[in-house]
């Protein structure tokens, strides 16, 4: 066992250093200048000079990966360029946000996709079935941000108010308590609904394909011909042995989820990382891209 997590700590730490250095490379290949792109193009060589060497830019781009990756190591992911702040204070807030989307999104995925998956092989060619089959196309054919558009529409139409964001503004920034998670919850379900629809689609593919294959098989025609009632033959068996390849699917469904969550982010006002992301790589913040992008592959 010690091997097995020494090895997987290997292997998690290689990924992320690679992660780091390809940000930190294509970052620094980009054309364009972060000190033009932070001043202007009206900006005087004088003042592009003097912000390049506040900003390490004159040194050269192994000399920065070296000084910044070692500072990764004690903690420390840099300054910001364009916020002129040290990245931790920018990123711990909304990445935490991220994370609790997400999970959410991952959590309705799981509930919502486990029973209709589970009805529609013992009901196969039923009308649920084809529903469900139906439901799932068009999940996987609708993108995740034109889905947000018409839901905000939409919900601005029938009821008034703009959907968007994650808390009440008044309740913004305060410790968490029992009224800001009610207000979390009253915000988050929108974003949580479109970033789930796609996922909940797959899965319930899935989880009908395993357990039509598992219907199938000789142990189930034993526990009924022994008198177990249907509905235990069925759970009690083959769903436990479907479920087994279905969490294989985390490894795609999660950097699928955090992908499609940044321009959802954008369109949902959401103050997650992915509207800090787009904006690190627009203005070729690589500290705040890197430590963004290292931090949510982890």
């Amino acid at each position: 066992m010690l091997t097995y997590l020494a090895h997987r700590a290997f292997n998690l730490t290689a990924a992320l250093l690679a992660a780091s250095l390809l940000v930190f490379v294509v970052l620094s290949v980009l054309p364009g200048d972060p000190a033009e792109i932070m001043l202007g193009v009206g900006a005087t060589p004088e003042s592009l000079a003097a912000l390049r060497a506040e900003l390490g830019l004159n040194e050269s781009a192994v000399i920065r990966y070296f000084d910044w990756i070692g500072g990764v190591l004690h903690g420390d992911f840099g300054n910001s360029f364009e916020w002129s702040a040290p990245v931790t204070d920018l990123i711990w807030g909304r990445l935490g946000n991220s994370v609790l989307v997400e999970g959410l999104a991952v959590l309705v995925m799981w509930l919502v996709a486990l029973p209709i998956g589970i009805y529609a092989a013992v009901r196969k060619y039923s009308l649920g079935d084809y529903l469900a089959t139906i439901g799932g196309f068009i999940g996987l054919a609708i993108p995740n941000f034109l889905f947000a558009l018409v839901l905000m529409y939409l919900w601005y139409i029938y009821f008034g108010e703009t959907l968007g964001g994650l808390y009440s503004p008044d309740l913004q920034g305060t410790p968490w308590n029992l009224e800001r998670i009610l207000d979390f919850l009253a915000h988050a379900w929108a974003p949580v609904l479109v970033l789930s629809t796609a996922g909940t689609a797959q899965l319930i593919r899935v989880m009908r394909a395993n357990l039509l294959d598992e219907l199938t098989k000789p142990y189930v025609t034993t526990a009924r011909s022994k008198g177990l009632p249907e509905w235990r033959a069925i759970l009690k068996y083959p769903v436990r042995v479907a479920l087994n390849p279905l969490v294989s699917t985390i490894g795609w469904l999660l950097p699928t989820l955090v992908s499609s969550s940044v321009v959802v982010s954008v369109v949902m006002n959401l103050p997650t990382a992915g509207p800090l992301l787009l904006r690190s790589l627009t203005t070729q913040d690589m500290y705040l891209a890197g430590a963004i992008i290292m931090l949510l592959g982890v």
